[in-house]
């Protein structure tokens, strides 16, 4: 190991615990932020193009995202792993683990790659796009080239969960930063090309645009245009990665011979990645759900659930950060065999959470229309921004429960009971959100605020469910085998 990434690692095994949690975590929350910042952008420009084009990318990222959880769930298998080792000092085989898992989530990313791209069209209209629509055309480009290039975005992935497991956060932070600065400049010109550009209007520069326009002809390539600078910029970040865990100067070193999969090592991953996949789906397969039953209520309802979620996805990244940095907490002390110490981790990062989203919530209830008419022009705002609003103030006062249950169920992933995390998860966002959201949007004829309201219950119950069995104490239980070279999952 060198010792550049033993300078950027925090020490989470020793000492105080609340400040260490927060030095992780924050960066992984701006990293998340980020995250979320190329999606504002797509979104953002692709709202120049009018209402079909939101639509269209609205019912995309349903899709999208399903495929992007089946693979990325493989990259909690990689921060647990990592963690656990460094917690039990098993340093000599965290090369191993973190080569074979990049190798093992490339390869499961470009076999998702294929399948989706082929049976797109199927699964848009799963979601309920209707073949022949300008949406559904539109949805379709996207959709599919997103899918081509899955394997460039999760290359960046299992790098951010390697480091995340190792202590080091603030180098996918720096990665990610120099990733959405190149995707926001690269989308308005994917996207409008030289013709109509916002951008080169509120920069001044009308005339540089004229004379772009009539040496290239290049009016962009639309909806296809965002998916486009997200995978090429995506590319760039993971090519940086990979170079950086090959050259050492991360921490974590790793050899050409460390990517080659050995067995023993693969049933690990799939041990602990397989129910996180199938965890993480589940939040993808909810909102495919929840699309198509906001879909009954028009093509306005889904534009506006489609700027909603991705608000919604902005105001909880506190929560899904600590969740990351409640993993490595947990995995590294429990394999440091300090579990009561791994415990007060989760229940620090639920309290800074519970603050942080009830001051979040109130913010967005008030600038709700805000929030929402900035993401749509055209002939149909006003009518998603009401719907969006609606959307925002209900959903939003069930934020805070929300991010409780991200925060416990990262307690359960750091210990390895990824089990009983995709438990929790197709209990809360399958069995509750969709069947309460339905019950609301069909028998009792609510329309998109049935849907809304469903949601938010479906967000206060499953923090129950989760944080009651939580406070029994068994999911730490036998976490690390004593006797074994390196850490087990969890039998929870």
């Amino acid at each position: 190991m060198s010792s550049p990434g033993e300078d950027r690692a925090v020490d989470v095994v020793d000492g105080d615990l609340l400040k260490p949690l927060i030095v992780l975590s924050l960066p992984i929350v701006l990293t998340n932020l980020l995250q979320v910042g190329y999606n504002l952008a797509d979104t953002f420009w692709v709202g120049r193009l009018g209402q079909a084009a939101v639509s269209a990318i609205s019912y995309s990222w349903a899709i999208v995202f399903l495929v992007i959880a089946l693979a990325a769930g493989f990259t909690v298998a990689g921060t647990v792993l990592v963690a656990q080792n460094k917690g039990a000092g098993n340093v000599d085989r965290i090369s191993a683990v973190a080569g074979q898992t990049t190798s093992f989530v490339i390869l499961v990313s470009a076999a998702l790659s294929v399948v989706g791209y082929l049976i797109a069209p199927f699964l848009l209209q799963l979601v309920g796009a209707t073949p022949g629509t300008q949406e559904y055309a539109l949805s379709l480009a996207y959709t599919r080239t997103m899918f081509l290039g899955l394997p460039f975005v999760f290359a960046f992935f299992i790098f951010q969960a390697l480091l995340q497991g190792w202590g080091d956060t603030r180098t996918p932070l720096y990665l990610m930063a120099f990733g959405v600065f190149l995707n926001v400049v690269a989308d308005p010109f994917f996207i409008l090309g030289f013709q109509d550009n916002v951008l080169f209007a509120w920069l001044g520069w009308e005339s540089l645009e004229s004379s772009l326009y009539a040496a290239t002809g290049f009016t962009g390539f639309g909806v296809r245009g965002a998916a486009l600078a997200t995978i090429i910029t995506r590319g760039i970040g993971a090519a940086i990665g990979v170079a950086l865990l090959l050259s050492g100067r991360v921490g974590i070193t790793l050899s050409p011979s460390d990517f080659v999969p050995r067995a023993e090592t693969v049933r690990k991953i799939l041990r602990i990645g397989a129910p996180a996949s199938v965890e993480r789906s589940m939040i993808a397969v909810s909102t495919s759900v929840v699309t198509a039953l906001v879909a009954v209520a028009g093509a306005d309802a889904v534009a506006a659930y489609g700027i909603g979620t991705r608000v919604t996805s902005m105001v909880v990244l506190p929560a899904l950060g600590l969740a990351r940095g409640v993993e490595t907490v947990v995995g590294q002390n429990l394999g440091a065999n300090q579990p009561e110490r791994a415990e007060r981790g989760v229940y620090a990062a639920a309290v800074i959470i519970v603050v942080s989203l009830l001051a979040l919530s109130a913010g967005v209830y008030v600038a709700a229309p805000t929030i929402i008419g900035t993401f749509i022009t055209g002939d149909s705002a006003a009518a998603v921004v009401d719907i969006g609003t609606d959307y925002l103030r209900i959903v939003g006062a069930s934020f805070v429960f929300l991010g409780v249950f991200y925060v416990v169920q990262g307690g359960f992933r750091g210990s390895g009971s990824t089990r009983l995390a995709m438990v929790f998860a197709f209990l809360g966002f399958i069995v509750l959100r969709a069947s309460i959201a339905y019950a609301l949007v069909g028998p009792l004829d609510m329309g998109a605020t049935g849907v809304w309201y469903g949601v938010a219950a479906a967000n206060a119950l499953m923090a129950a469910a989760a944080g009651l069995y939580f406070l029994r104490g068994t999911w730490a239980d036998d976490v690390v085998d004593p006797t074994g070279p390196g850490p087990v999952p969890g039998d929870d």
